[in-house]
């Protein structure tokens, strides 16, 4: 009877991530995107696909992780919605990594030229990947956690 739905899930994972440390991800992104294409303007292949997708890959993981990095900081909703995150790390992972993936569809699309389901493809492989590393990271913060 106390099973969740869905969008109670989505609720949840949407109010754990309205804390999340928006700028440092950004800034993350941006740069890690910026060192990555000087590295290919020197080495003279530029991957314009290749860029983007990885600061949208770092934007994401420290949003999510950062986001629940601190279950007692903010309000009351955001605090039980950030418990929830850390133990349910496989459920909340699903929505940052959708949330990639539809940021990295219009990118595959148009700079890999590859089609409508390469690119889809490729998007769902990027999803896949954050959503590993992001349940990964707050597995062992939990367990981590837990030792204390």
């Amino acid at each position: 009877m106390n099973e969740l739905t869905r969008r109670d899930e989505m609720s949840l994972a949407g109010a754990a991530l309205r804390g999340a440390p928006w700028k440092a991800a950004a800034v993350t992104g941006s740069s890690v995107a910026a060192v990555s294409l000087l590295v290919d303007l020197i080495t003279g292949s530029v991957d314009l696909n290749w860029v983007l997708c990885v600061g949208i890959t770092l934007f994401s993981l420290v949003a999510a992780v950062g986001a629940v990095s601190r279950p007692d900081h903010g309000d009351r909703v955001t605090q039980q919605a950030r418990r929830w995150s850390r133990q349910h790390p496989w459920r909340f992972a699903l929505y940052p990594a959708a949330g990639s993936a539809i940021l990295m569809y219009p990118v595959q699309l148009i700079l890999d030229r590859e089609g409508v389901f390469g690119a889809a493809f490729d998007a769902l492989c990027g999803g896949a990947m954050i959503y590993l590393i992001t349940a990964l990271i707050i597995q062992s913060m939990r367990v981590h956690a837990k030792k204390r």
